[in-house]
């Protein structure tokens, strides 16, 4: 064995390496989209008519979402394009939980054609810690 590997000190940075590249490598992949702010999203919403699109399951979504937010799980997504294709020049706010299942689903958008998608960061948790307003109404 290469003395090199011997050494637990040069093991351990290279396990280090290996984590930290990983950490990047799974970050990457799960952003498709550029993320925003709540308090950016909520000029795109304001300046631009941004579409907000909730991407998590109904009953998620029926606990509270972004205000006139249009619920298409993420499962559902690639069946249900169609109704977004009249929104396809607008800029399209994806919105989940946490930011991961909105990120899928600023890949497939991107994929579709749509001109403009953004990932709120960190989901609707961050939209409502900013004092956002959150509605019930389906």
């Amino acid at each position: 064995m290469d003395p090199f590997f011997k050494d637990p000190y040069n093991l351990a940075m290279m396990v280090t390496a290996a984590v930290a590249g990983g950490m990047l490598l799974s970050s990457f992949l799960r952003k498709s989209g550029s993320e925003v702010s709540a308090t950016d999203a909520t000029l795109l919403i304001n300046r631009e008519d941004a579409i907000v699109l909730d991407v998590r399951d109904p009953a998620e979504f029926a606990q509270g979402h972004i205000p006139n937010a249009r619920n298409i799980p993420v499962d559902k997504l690639a069946e249900r394009l169609g109704e977004l294709d009249k929104f396809k020049e607008r800029t399209v706010v994806a919105v989940c939980a946490s930011g991961v299942r909105s990120g899928k689903a600023c890949g497939e958008l991107k994929k579709a054609g749509f001109a403009k998608v953004v990932n709120l960061a960190g989901g609707i948790g961050a939209w409502t810690q900013a004092g956002l307003p959150v509605s019930r109404k389906k």
